[in-house]
């Protein structure tokens, strides 16, 4: 064996140990994710959370519904430059996205707002991640 080929060789063990590392610690995260988002106590805050943030999205409903419509509109006509100012404010995992001008958190002092995956309007604080 040439030692170009030892070298390439040796690069490839290399590459493996460390994609099992970072797939064990992957692994080894979700599980400690999954243990933790099992806990009755969690779970238990969680449905308030979301209880508060359905009843806050229906308060907010008749001000903030021109904002889901203008959305709407967009999507419907593939509009761009439309959804181009939009806040980033999502939660993707529950179908959420926040249908608010970009920045509104400050200069409006809004809460993110939209609908959730079932259609009805929901407001929250904060964002995830999509895959969250």
């Amino acid at each position: 064996m040439s030692a170009s080929d030892q070298e390439a060789a040796e690069q490839r063990v290399q590459d493996a140990v460390r994609r099992h590392a970072r797939t064990r610690a992957f692994t080894e995260a979700e599980d400690v994710i999954s243990a933790v988002l099992s806990d009755p106590g969690v779970q238990a805050a969680r449905e308030r959370v979301e209880a508060a943030e359905t009843e806050l999205g229906l308060e907010l409903c008749a001000r903030l519904q021109p904002f889901q419509d203008r959305y709407d509109r967009a999507v419907h006509e593939s509009n761009a430059d439309g959804l181009a100012g939009l806040c980033g404010g999502k939660h993707g995992r529950w179908g959420r996205i926040c249908v608010l001008p970009d920045g509104h958190e400050t200069s409006m002092e809004e809460p993110h707002w939209g609908r959730n995956s079932e259609g009805r309007p929901i407001a929250w604080v904060g964002s995830a991640p999509d895959d969250w």
